[in-house]
């Protein structure tokens, strides 16, 4: 067969590829063939947005150059034929100059790990590109499928909105209660707002961009011949006209039509199926085209879903309202249904023969009667997409000849009202529970139905048709008793076994119900409208707001924190917002991250291979069909292991397991190839026959099993009895909080690169631990750590995640180096990083409370249980964090905490940002709005009435001085204007029946330093070279935290110089040795105050120089010196003093200093569906005299969005074998551009100095994360206020609601008439979908 030659533009240049593999993505053939590695690997999904670029092509259909983002991840390069594709890299570089789309994402502090930025900024340029002036909702909009972990969006949106037409300054518009001209003026103290200035930024100039290539418009017209590529596994033709693909459809009827790539790329990479034969029909006119008829309008089946979206916005704005209701629910089911990236390539044929019993689109085309045209060789047919067109799971009615030619969209008639409705995690870019398509036509004049259709996805495992419901609506009129009707009908009909998969059985079956209900009073609103007079059912005012479909206004902020004194030194940065130094290297794409280091020459790749089994003997492994994988080089086990095959912190791992696993996703060995792809068919080949063992998978398991970790910890100060004794009331009850996978944007990934002499090996790896990398290298090895060098740049985030998991895979690496001779480089895909490495423990909390009627807290017991997994990693210290965390900001007089290590067979959970700190708060103030609530006395009385004061001692002993609390609390009142917005929630809520809205204020203390003394150390090494510059090295590693830019400021300031003369390269531990892990949020205060020790040390030698020549510049005094042999390189050492915390007596200091912050959210929730949006928070927060407020304030919002993630989003699903069924952004779910508050003000409390850290400043990373806890607390609030006006449905007062509170808790916390028709027995020995682990 002879092979075509792939032609596409990368940049502006040609690219001829003569060996086109249809398997290769545009991102592995960018970041391996052509050495660009500004577009990341994020998740391989194209759920995150890290690999966005743009393509280009010629629009035959539209006739112009079309430019859109895509997902690099997805595409197939065989898919580019003829097109040009811009990455990063193309639109500007600091070399060069800076695109002001890169300029305004650094200079607006938008950018902090730096491994979501390229994808950003390209989704942002492809914005401007297609409409240069956007408007704030099309710039929201186009970051539908972009993520971010580190910045909380705010500032992202902020700088980018400088280019919309109503962005940027509202022109002092009195109206804005947001404008800053409005802020109250506090003349003594300078007070500012603006962490960037705008009017810096480089205009925007569309006639400077890159231009189509001329080569590729010349052959815009030229006729297109068929196209084929062979790889090593599948071929892919390009077909050119209809004819030639019925034939070859006819030829190979198993082949598999793709368009976009975007369900068959997700199944090859991660669901191990393979396509031998695949088959592109984008050329075909026939199938791209558009039609409107008589009817409705057809598309061709490989149109794209962005194209339909377009095409019916433009028939909704010029046709007559009657006949586009069924367009409109099309348009709210493609709002959210993903991000542009992958609506601007997956077609909507696609869409439909994939079949999935979740699709958003199908349930709607089959509720409006969409015609289907089918076409195979010689015939065509057309068909009503009614219940029969789906037979079965994953199975429609086409034959294996037959394509889907076009769905014909019908217009809607007089009379006919359509809805469509869609229930998810998050409302971006996520995959329903329960999404569906609802019609109604009437019998004319009159609201007897004539139709009725009830289309669900969600429900069964194909989309169907409540038909039996249906039928026996017709000929009834459109009132009450026909609402009672439907409901007990589809109740009946829309049954789930309790195994169901996906799980959450009681909340689908409610939305089926809740769904009808919306759409019952929508018609009627809309009846009202026609013919008042009517004999339909009126529509109760306070039932109006439940019709409203989700609409979010533009964000407003407001970012306050206090100037530099008068007099500063202008080139003295400390203070002051300066980006962060890596910034503009992130926005271009120039910046490296581990895996961007281009490859070595015989560089090798390493899969793990991992246990599919929680708890299992090893009885063999069988590597034979792994060995016939081309460029397989070897498979490493437990026997290969030179050194010591123990490790971990309290040597109770092993780096491959050995007779025994203990966890799905226990590493068991691990294959070598040449390229990541072989090596994960590799992976795939290993056979391993095991035999099980009994598996303790969930908290409750290993109580009952008494599965502990030896844990001696517990805090008792007062007398228990006797408190409990004086109490008025004693509440007591139980909490569960799930835990949370840190989804760091950039996966864990080493390079271990063998030096070939005495054991000497060097590697990169992503890792916040250099030493425990070391040391654990070099005991596996059997060689002393000082042939072992480990050096890091940056990471793409790290979050804890990155403390001591890291060392699982480099370990094997640094093996697979060693045995092979040779460089060996693993990047774990993002399903492997979830399954392997271990998040936030889950806690289970038993307390009791005592309390007098006030609500003044006299004694309190909690016992709480963590769940580790296999191995003991931190949990210790996370327990011990955990109980000194226990009291939050409150003094108890009398008080136990306890806690439980539960040993169990998941993968170990590990550190992350909190540590223990969030759920053990998280239970102390719920116990203290269960007491609130029991006094009937407010909830911020409660809280405030019990709140610690200056010089107070805690349950553990320790004087809180500087307690700035207080101070915070009354500032956060004030500015969040809290008692008119109560009053207002109040009002709001006795108005609107089915939505609710909650405000909460909550408080947050927390303990800065290491609970285990000895790590509060830190080193730092200050070279200065005879021209005046200054290397600079310490201990701590570069997360995205802006540890690097700190340092360099703590410096300058020590030093005198301006920054622009220091540089940190990298961390290494052949610089600065035995450092501490970059955790705990103390590494500013620890580094900083070694890198001030050197800078002494350096300035004493220089003394005499200066004295001799005072009018000397810094370079004069550094030649003179070293021309007088004086050293110019320092180390400096620090450790934190009068640290040592005694269990035995309840004494002694665990904590240099606290950290306090308060914060006020606001919440709305939406009863029938359990959705709810972030109105409005405002945080107050004491960090210090702050080192640098634009970091400061980035990791404050950026911790709090991700704690808004803990506490209402993110949810793990285990299944009852212990197997994680969440691996990825398509089934969990981290917040996203429109999760955060819309109005979000952050400030940071001024003069408060912290006489106990480096420059007055404070620890920042972990403390405000605790603060989302307000959003879970206002949401508890707002379903409080629905459960009262419900209490005919037993609502009791006190009502459990355990976290995250993610729609499903909402929905089912709401009880009403709907919830009770819905309740599913579990029988006995049923095995749920998932459990709470």
């Amino acid at each position: 067969m002879t092979v075509d030659e792939l032609v596409f533009f990368v940049n502006g240049r040609k690219v001829v590829e003569k060996n086109a593999d249809p398997e290769t993505t545009l991102l592995a053939y960018l970041r391996r063939k052509l050495g660009l590695s500004g577009t990341k690997l994020g998740c391989g999904e194209g759920g995150c947005g890290a690999c966005t670029v743009m393509i280009s092509k010629f629009d035959h259909f539209q006739n112009k150059v079309v430019h859109y983002s895509v997902n690099a991840c997805l595409a197939p390069i065989c898919s580019l034929h003829h097109m040009a594709v811009t990455t990063v890299e193309g639109i500007g570089s600091t070399k060069t100059r800076l695109h002001p789309v890169q300029e305004r994402i650094a200079k607006s502090h938008g950018s902090q790990c730096g491994f979501c930025t390229p994808g950003i900024v390209m989704s942002m340029y492809t914005l401007l590109r297609n409409q240069p002036t956007p408007t704030i909702e099309e710039i929201e909009d186009a970051f539908q499928g972009n993520l971010c972990r580190c910045t909380g969006y705010r500032p992202i949106l902020q700088g980018f909105r400088t280019f919309s037409q109503n962005g940027g300054c509202c022109g002092g518009n009195r109206d804005n209660p947001n404008c800053c001209m409005n802020q109250k003026k506090d003349e003594t103290l300078t007070l500012s707002q603006s962490l960037f200035k705008p009017e810096d930024f480089t205009p925007l100039d569309p006639s400077q961009e890159p231009i189509f290539p001329p080569e590729l418009l010349r052959l815009k017209d030229a006729p297109r011949k068929q196209l084929r590529f062979q790889g090593e596994r599948v071929t892919w033709i390009q077909a050119s006209t209809l004819q030639e693909l019925l034939d070859l459809k006819a030829q190979y009827p198993d082949a598999k039509l793709v368009v976009g790539n975007t369900e068959i790329g997700i199944e090859m990479k991660f669901k191990n199926m393979l396509y031998p034969m695949i088959v592109c029909p984008t050329w075909i006119c026939e199938l791209t085209s558009v039609e409107h008829g008589p009817d409705g309008i057809t598309f061709g089946a490989a149109c794209s879903l962005s194209c339909m979206e377009k095409v019916l916005h433009d028939a909704i704005a010029e046709l007559p309202d009657h006949k586009t209701e069924v367009f409109k629910g099309v348009l709210e089911q493609l709002r959210w249904f993903a991000g542009k990236q992958i609506k601007s390539v997956a077609s909507i044929g696609g869409n439909i023969i994939n079949a999935s019993p979740i699709s958003d689109l199908n349930p709607v085309f089959m509720a409006s009667g969409a015609k289907l045209t089918l076409v195979s060789k010689g015939t065509r047919r057309t068909v009503r997409m009614d219940h029969t067109f789906f037979p079965g799971y994953r199975r429609t009615l086409l034959s294996p000849e037959e394509i889907l030619f076009s769905i014909e969209i019908p217009y809607s008639k007089e009379g006919e009202f359509f809805s469509a409705f869609k229930q998810a995690s998050r409302r971006e870019d996520d995959i329903a529970k329960v999404t569906c398509g609802m019609r109604v036509l009437f019998k004319p004049g009159t609201t007897e139905v004539k139709e009725l259709s009830l289309c669900y996805g969600g429900m069964a495992n194909r989309t169907i048709s409540a038909l039996k419901t249906t039928q026996k609506q017709l000929s009834k009129s459109w009132n009450e008793e026909l609402l009672q009707d439907v409901c007990r009908e589809l109740a009946e009909e829309l049954r789930l076994e309790p195994d169901a998969p996906g799980g959450m059985v009681d909340f689908r079956r409610t939305l089926t119900l809740s769904f009808f209900f919306k759409f019952y009073l929508t018609v009627l609103q809309k009846l009202g409208k026609v013919n008042p007079e009517d004999k339909c059912g009126t529509l109760d005012p306070t039932f109006a707001s439940a019709t409203l479909l989700f609409q979010k206004d533009p964000p407003a902020n407001v970012q306050l924190f206090q100037e530099v004194p008068p007099g500063q030194s202008e080139e003295d940065m400390v203070g002051r917002p300066l980006p962060h130094l890596a910034a503009h290297m992130q926005a271009s794409g120039e910046a490296v991250y581990c895996d961007d280091i281009p490859r070595y020459e015989n560089e090798l790749s390493l899969r793990l291979v991992t246990s599919t089994r929680a708890h299992a003997k090893i009885l063999s492994i069988d590597t034979s069909e792994a060995q016939k994988v081309p460029g397989f080089v070897c498979f490493l086990s437990a026997e290969d292991i030179p050194g010591s095959n123990v490790t971990g912190l309290f040597d109770d791992e092993t780096v491959f397991a050995k007779d025994e696993v203990t966890c799905i996703g226990h590493i068991i060995g691990a294959v070598v190839t040449d390229t990541r792809e072989h090596a994960q068919r590799a992976a795939q080949g290993v056979k391993i026959t095991y035999e099980d063992l009994p598996a303790i998978i969930t908290i409750e398991d290993a109580i009952k099993n008494n599965s502990f970790y030896k844990y001696e910890l517990q805090i008792e100060k007062g007398d228990l009895k006797k408190g409990f004794a004086e109490a008025d009331n004693v509440v007591s009850g139980e909490l569960y909080l799930g835990g949370q996978d840190h989804f760091y944007l950039e996966t864990h990934c080493t390079i271990a690169v063998p030096k070939g002499e005495s054991g000497e090996m060097e590697l990169f790896v992503s890792t916040q631990n250099t030493m425990k990398t070391q040391n654990f290298v070099a005991k596996m090895l059997g060689v002393p750590a000082n042939r072992i060098v480990v050096r890091v740049k940056r990471m793409g985030g790290g979050f804890g995640g990155k403390e001591t998991r890291s060392t699982v895979l480099s370990t094997a690496v640094a093996l697979a180096a060693h045995k092979t001779g040779r460089p060996v480089r693993c990047m774990l895909d993002r399903d492997e990083d979830m399954l392997i490495t271990g998040g936030r423990h889950p806690f289970l909390a038993r307390y009791k409370v005592g309390f007098m009627k006030d609500g003044k807290i006299v004694a309190l017991e909690v016992d709480h249980f963590s769940n580790c997994g296999n191995t003991r990693d931190l949990s210790e210290s996370i327990m011990d964090r955990a109980l000194f965390h226990m009291d939050n900001t409150y003094k108890i007089p009398n008080i136990r905490g306890t806690g439980y290590l539960c040993k169990t067979n998941l993968a170990s959970n590990t550190a992350f940002r909190g540590f223990g700190g969030p759920q053990a708060m998280l239970i102390a103030e719920y116990w203290m709005s269960e007491v609130a609530m029991t006094c009937g006395q407010p909830p911020e009385k409660v809280r405030r009435i019990n709140m610690y004061q200056e010089g107070d001692l805690t349950h553990f002993n320790q004087k809180l001085e500087a307690f700035t609390l207080p101070r915070c609390w009354d500032q956060c009142m004030t500015s969040a204007q809290y008692y008119a917005r109560r009053a207002e929630v109040d009002k709001f809520n006795k108005e609107n029946c089915w939505k609710k809205r909650g405000l909460c204020i909550i408080p947050t203390k927390f303990g800065i330093s290491f609970s285990v003394p000895f790590l509060n150390q830190a080193g730092a090494l200050v070279h200065v070279y005879t021209d005046g510059s200054v290397l600079l090295t310490h201990g701590g590693t570069e997360m995205g935290q802006g540890l690097h830019t700190k340092m360099v400021q703590v410096a300058s300031r020590a030093l005198k110089i301006p920054i622009s003369k220091i540089y940190i390269s990298e961390t290494s531990t052949n610089t600065v040795p035995n450092t501490s892990p970059t955790a705990a949020s103390v590494s500013a205060d620890l580094n900083g105050q070694a890198i001030y020790e050197a800078c002494q040390t350096i300035l004493k030698r220089l003394e005499p120089f200066k004295k001799k020549n005072p009018n000397g510049s810094w370079e004069d005094w550094v030649s003179a010196a070293y021309l007088d042999a004086v050293s110019l390189s320092a180390t400096g050492f620090y450790k934190t003093p009068n640290l040592g915390y005694d269990p035995k007596t309840n004494s002694g200091n665990p904590f240099h200093y606290f950290s306090y912050g308060v914060a006020c959210s606001e919440v709305e929730i939406d009863c029938l569906t359990g959705d709810h949006k972030n109105l409005r928070t405002d945080i107050v927060m004491d960090v210090g005299t702050s080192l640098n407020p634009a970091i400061d304030i980035g990791q404050v919002e950026g911790a709090f969005v991700q704690g808004l993630g803990l506490f209402t989003m993110e949810e793990l699903h285990y299944s009852p074998e212990g197997s994680l069924h969440t691996r990825g952004p398509s089934t969990y779910k981290i917040p996203a551009f429109g999760s955060i508050p819309t109005e979000f003000r952050v400030s940071l409390l001024r003069d408060c100095p912290n006489k106990r850290a480096i420059y007055a400043s404070k620890a920042v990373g972990e403390p405000p994360l605790f603060l989302a806890a307000s959003i879970f607390f206002a949401i508890k609030d707002a379903i409080g206020a629905a459960r009262a006006q419900r209490s005919d449905y037993n609502t009791k007062q006190l009502f459990r609601l355990d976290s995250p509170a993610t729609p499903e808790k909402i929905r089912n916390a709401c009880g009403d008439q709907f919830t009770t028709l819905c309740v599913t027995g579990t029988p006995e020995n049923c095995k749920p979908w998932s459990l709470r682990v």
